[in-house]
């Protein structure tokens, strides 16, 4: 589609264009601190890869408008919106001055905004209770923004590694333009479409070299973005089960619901502090570090590159059958749980060095 033709090629060049720029010495760019404990790079890279995917996305949303007017002033809304959560996310990325407080805050601005604007709210979740408070409007409106900050502020905790949450988007988007083609829904077919393809103008210089890095505006942008078009297609079309959104995003959402658990209960710490013992960040340290040994700096990039794969594979666990069984509740519902007993597992084997022999590389 010339969507996501026109989108990849721009966020291609953008892209392109900030590694060259960043390379030629403007400073502010870079992510000079490597001493994090989610930190797993050995130099200085840019952090600013969302403004590459923004105007992908934008440039696809003008080719849409071009083509199909009605469908581009909705699409062009949808980017108004996400600009708070952009904005915000992109300020830290230069200044280090927004807290994750305030970027959630901001995120949840731009959710209100498409609430107000384009009309994209949870009405219906399967989840009893919860059916009876978004069958409210002020319910429903709280409901969604609620999840909108917690699926972009998820894809910003599993953005540790080269290419993992950005091909995890692209993992997701592709399932939600498949699921609108089947309902024929073009609007999200053509949202979905132009997303993909500026994530993978900005994937190419990610992964595997990490030239450049997703940074909280792309983060924040992307979860807002999938979490949006799977809340729209809910919305516009009655046949896809309220499970279908939930499934989709299980992998970034999963993890976040369980990070929080394991430092609030497990450590006794603030669910907000940032450590190095996520799923991603283990399977680097325990499988990833012994694999390839030598400490250079190309040895240390191809092992960040070598990690992700892993946890696509643990994404499609959610995605392939989020798109099989788009429109059965109870087959969803059953793949949900399938997924917590796998990342639990997974998780606890790691982190007991008991890491299953198929994930073991030999150098």
């Amino acid at each position: 589609m010339l969507e996501l033709l026109a989108a990849f090629a721009v966020s291609l060049g953008c892209t392109l264009l900030l590694v060259r720029r960043a390379r030629a010495g403007v400073h502010r760019f870079h992510d000079h601190d490597l001493s994090g404990p989610q930190k797993f790079h050995s130099a200085p890279v840019p952090r600013v890869g969302g403004i590459g995917i923004f105007a992908g996305t934008l440039t696809g949303v003008a080719v849409l408008w071009w083509r199909q007017p009605l469908h581009g002033a909705s699409a062009a809304l949808l980017l108004a919106c996400a600009l708070p959560a952009f904005g915000s996310g992109l300020t830290e990325d230069l200044t280090k001055s927004q807290s994750p407080r305030r970027r959630l805050f901001f995120t949840a601005v731009a959710a209100a905004l498409a609430v107000w604007l384009i009309d994209a709210v949870i009405e219906r979740t399967a989840i009893p209770g919860l059916d009876w408070v978004v069958s409210f409007p002020l319910g429903a409106a709280a409901v969604t923004v609620f999840v909108v900050a917690g699926v972009a502020n998820s894809l910003n905790i599993i953005d540790g590694f080269n290419g993992l949450a950005s091909m995890c988007g692209v993992l997701i988007l592709i399932s939600i333009g498949y699921v609108a083609f089947q309902v024929g829904d073009t609007l999200i077919v053509y949202l979905a479409v132009a997303g993909v393809g500026a994530v993978l103008g900005f994937f190419v210089w990610n992964f595997p070299l990490g030239l450049i890095f997703l940074g909280d505006g792309g983060a924040y942008f992307l979860g807002f973005y999938v979490a949006e078009l799977a809340i729209l297609l809910l919305h516009r079309n009655p046949t896809v089960s309220p499970m279908f959104p939930l499934l989709v995003c299980i992998y970034p959402v999963f993890e976040t619901v369980f990070s929080i658990y394991r430092r609030v209960r497990l450590r006794g710490q603030p669910a907000g502090m940032p450590d190095g013992i996520h799923l991603h960040s283990l399977i680097y340290r325990r499988i990833m570090r012994w694999a390839v040994g030598r400490q250079s700096k190309r040895t240390q990039a191809r092992r960040n590159s070598m990690t992700s794969p892993y946890l696509w594979m643990l994404c499609m666990m959610a995605v392939v059958p989020a798109m099989l069984f788009w429109d059965s509740t109870a087959v969803l519902a059953s793949f949900i749980v399938a997924f917590g007993f796998v990342y639990t597992t997974l998780y606890w084997r790691i982190v007991r060095f008991r890491s299953p022999r198929w994930m073991i590389t030999k150098r």
